[in-house]
């Protein structure tokens, strides 16, 4: 009698420890190679397209969701599609990214909301060392390859609050047709493997 109580309560014990026990979600790695940044600038008279690359990157993943991740984005990397050197070092300047004193952005999800495949990420970007919220709207998917891939097509970041001024018609009044969008556009590809 005695053993069967004692069986009884190890297994109460173990079914509850087993409750409490929580598993952590996997991390995998960003592939670099294989994801891209691509971003939009837009002004009065026409816009600039170009990318920026991935530093390094993880994704949380419990199971079939990613539930975090945390990535490095490389300022110094920036590249205008059209090849203008005369572009790129003034979005490396001071007055831009300043990639001499803040080579790398990053980026924490905080939160990642929905079902399926269609989520919305929440997180932190930091811009010379700034730090402000940040949703979007992405497409999630776990692969039966083992890999996760992530796509965001259209993530909308407010320059200014970066303390990026430069041609902003919120900041200069009578710039006119210099004006610069306050607001640049990425599309994010990412690849992330155990």
């Amino acid at each position: 009698m005695k053993l069967k109580i004692s069986s009884i309560f190890l297994l109460v014990a173990v079914v509850s420890l087993s409750a409490f026990t929580t598993i952590k979600p996997v991390a995998y790695t960003v592939d670099a190679a294989k994801s891209t940044i691509t971003w939009i600038g837009k002004k009065v008279t026409g816009s600039h397209n170009g990318t920026v690359a991935l530093q390094s990157g993880t994704l949380n993943v419990d199971g079939k969701k990613v539930t975090g991740g945390t990535f490095t984005i490389d300022m110094n990397s920036i590249k205008d599609a059209d090849g203008s050197a005369k572009l790129e070092g003034h979005l490396k300047a001071d007055d831009f990214f300043g990639t001499a004193k803040f080579p790398t952005s990053t980026f924490v999800i905080t939160k990642v909301a929905g079902s399926g495949a269609a989520v919305t990420v929440s997180g932190n970007l930091t811009i010379k060392g700034i730090t402000k919220p940040l949703s979007f709207p992405a497409t999630v998917s776990v692969n039966t390859d083992g890999t996760v891939s992530a796509l965001a097509g259209k993530i909308t970041v407010d320059r200014t609050k970066y303390d990026i001024r430069y041609g902003s018609k919120s900041f200069f009044d009578s710039i006119g047709d210099k004006a610069i969008d306050d607001n640049f556009e990425l599309a994010v590809k990412l690849v992330a493997k155990k």
